[in-house]
């Protein structure tokens, strides 16, 4: 995904409404939410990746589809310093990032810290379009461990009812 986006620079709405698209590909399921995630390069304003629920094999979420696919894209493990370095990185998530997994994979929070925590580069800021819900693992602290670790974290509001709407279809 190399070309400009052909959203504008700093319209969160757009890139959320972009998110919930892919959310709405997520098979839906009473054991998850449909989530969607857009990572996107600030300084250029391009879309690096995109990620939903369920979209690779497993119990994936949205935000773990979305870096994996980035990092097969570079070619690399983990985001690391030649990927990140020129880059500004911010990630559009339909739904707050999980700070806690049932099924024994990594919380999608433990995955965006590992991009800050790599070098200088990494995700920067997340912006997310509703909190998560407590139906699966109580109350979510991805929040706080983000901020604690100098990652931003912006609630883009004017989505909330959509989103929830398609993230809980299934349910």
């Amino acid at each position: 995904m190399a070309d400009p986006s052909p959203i504008e620079p700093g319209d969160h709405q757009a890139y959320m409404r972009y998110a919930l698209s892919l959310a709405r590909k997520a098979p839906p399921k009473p054991t998850n939410y449909c989530v969607g995630a857009v990572l996107v390069d600030e300084a250029s304003n391009r879309i690096v990746s995109t990620g939903y629920t369920m979209e690779l094999p497993g119990n994936t979420h949205a935000e773990q589809c979305c870096l994996a696919k980035y990092e097969e894209q570079q070619d690399i493990k983990e985001i690391g310093p030649t990927d990140t370095a020129s880059k500004r990185l911010v990630l559009y998530t339909t739904m707050e990032p999980c700070n806690k997994r049932a099924s024994g994979n990594l919380p999608c929070t433990e995955t965006i810290l590992k991009s800050k925590s790599k070098r200088n580069g990494g995700i920067q800021t997340v912006y997310v379009g509703v909190k998560e819900p407590e139906k699966f693992v109580g109350e979510n602290a991805g929040r706080a461990k983000l901020e604690e670790a100098g990652i931003g974290y912006t609630h883009v509001l004017g989505l909330e009812r959509e989103i929830l709407a398609v993230a809980t279809a299934g349910h």
